[in-house]
């Protein structure tokens, strides 16, 4: 009696509502990858939100400091309003801030230089403490011309970015805040939306760059420190 056994290939039959395990590796990976992004997309708000805050704030208080002191002159009928500030200092401030802030911690990652100096919420807030002070310096310190103060606080601001930053990037990013900021501000006066007391660089006072350059570099700083918790994009040379 002879007996033939016949080989072949083994198939494997799929229902229609079975998965082969190449589909299911690639819908998991899919899900992984959106819930990923939404993670992002919802942290990227949420930092958003608290620059604009913060920038918003900051900009109120340290404004009526400028006014207070009669460094900064805004028509009458804008002074009745609320906190003896334009309205639309606060949300232009607010945006700026959350521009800045999230422009930071994107351009380190954009460049593959991390930023880890001082990276301490402790760190930060001296870091706004300086700033604020320097502001008050502008508006308090009497000095026999402008240019001495200016030079004084381009030291101050310096000084701070050494102390909170010395990374290239913020040192790059606060020079080009304050330079835009200031081309800003020279057309916002020339237009007669507000004036500066005893303008000596055009229509400005000479310091103001430094306010924009350390104001820069500390709200720089909060970007950094909000972005904290997120992992670095791979730099590839």
């Amino acid at each position: 009696m002879l007996s033939s056994s016949v080989s072949g290939p083994s198939l494997t039959l799929v229902g229609p509502g079975a998965r082969s395990p190449s589909t299911a590796s690639t819908s998991a990976t899919s899900t992984t990858a959106g819930s990923s992004t939404l993670n992002l997309s919802q942290h990227l708000v949420q930092r958003s939100v608290v620059l604009f805050v913060v920038g918003a704030f900051m900009a109120l208080v340290l404004n009526l400091l400028q006014i207070q002191r009669n460094v900064t002159l805004f028509p009458d009928e804008v002074i009745s309003t609320l906190f003896s500030s334009a309205w639309w200092v606060p949300p232009c401030c607010g945006t700026a801030a959350a521009v800045v802030g999230l422009l930071y911690p994107c351009i380190d990652s954009h460049l593959g230089e991390p930023h880890k100096f001082k990276r301490e919420w402790a760190s930060v807030m001296r870091c706004i403490a300086v700033f604020v002070g320097i502001n008050h310096a502008s508006a308090k310190l009497d000095f026999a011309n402008n240019i001495q103060l200016s030079l004084t606080l381009a030291a101050l601001s310096l000084g701070l970015w050494w102390t909170f930053d010395r990374s290239r990037s913020g040192l790059g990013l606060g020079i080009t805040i304050a330079f835009v900021a200031t081309l800003i501000t020279q057309f916002l006066v020339y237009n007669g939306v507000y004036q500066y007391t005893s303008p000596d660089f055009l229509y400005i006072r000479s310091w103001l760059p430094c306010i924009f350059f350390s104001g820069g570099v500390t709200v720089g700083n909060i970007g950094r420190q909000l972005a904290m918790g997120i992992p670095e994009k791979p730099h590839n040379d």
